[in-house]
């Protein structure tokens, strides 16, 4: 069971960490190129996404 949770995590904990950086850059404007670039909610929404990603690749990547 706990082998399958980390195989999902790290399925998911990469891109959810990626998306969320990109997210938070684009609310800030510092990357533009999109409609999200400028409006500060997308900052709001991508840090927990990249928090929750970071802390998914975190317990992967530690011993067990």
């Amino acid at each position: 069971m706990i082998r399958a949770l980390r195989v999902l995590a790290a399925i998911l904990g990469g891109p959810m960490l990626l998306i969320g950086v990109i997210w938070i850059l684009q609310g800030l404007n510092l990357l533009p190129g999109s409609f999200m670039t400028g409006q500060i909610i997308w900052t709001i929404y991508g840090a927990p996404l990249a928090l929750v990603g970071a802390a998914l690749v975190w317990w992967v990547s530690r011993r067990a």
